[in-house]
């Protein structure tokens, strides 16, 4: 199977590994430092999606290695993680930046996640029983979230 042969967005096997590799290096230089600087000592239970980088054997591997309690996630699951409000919310003020080179993106991403509300987070995090409960009323279809 050639790279060429791929549908079209597809990831090769070469990128597919690169990012699973990147996502290994980010835990590694993050998370277990960041639960430590918010004191949630051994006993978090990290939440990812279900994006084959996270599920990589490389990125299993490493959560096992370093103990990392990690929360069932089922795929194709409607998105429930606050952390993607703020994503959109990026991405739209970035886009008003019209970043031109790669230099100029970094500031502004910067810029921008320093600008999210504080409050923002913390009503993402607090609607998240209602989201919860809305997919569980839907069944697992969309829901106004």
């Amino acid at each position: 199977w050639r790279e060429e042969n791929l549908p079209e967005g597809q990831p090769s096997l070469q990128q597919s590994t690169n990012q699973a590799c990147m996502v290994e290096d980010i835990l590694d230089e993050n998370l277990l430092q960041c639960a430590l600087d918010l004191r949630l000592g051994q006993r978090f239970i990290f939440q990812q999606d279900n994006d084959p980088k996270h599920t990589a054997r490389i990125s299993k591997e490493w959560l096992q290695d370093n103990s990392v309690n990690v929360l069932e996630w089922p795929s194709q699951s409607p998105d429930l993680n606050p952390i993607e409000h703020l994503w959109r919310d990026l991405k739209m003020a970035v886009h008003r930046c019209f970043p031109s080179n790669l230099m100029e993106l970094e500031r502004c991403c910067k810029e921008e996640w320093a600008k999210l509300a504080k409050d923002r987070c913390a009503k993402l995090v607090a609607s998240y029983s209602k989201r919860l409960e809305a997919v569980i009323a839907a069944k697992g279809a969309s829901t106004k979230y």
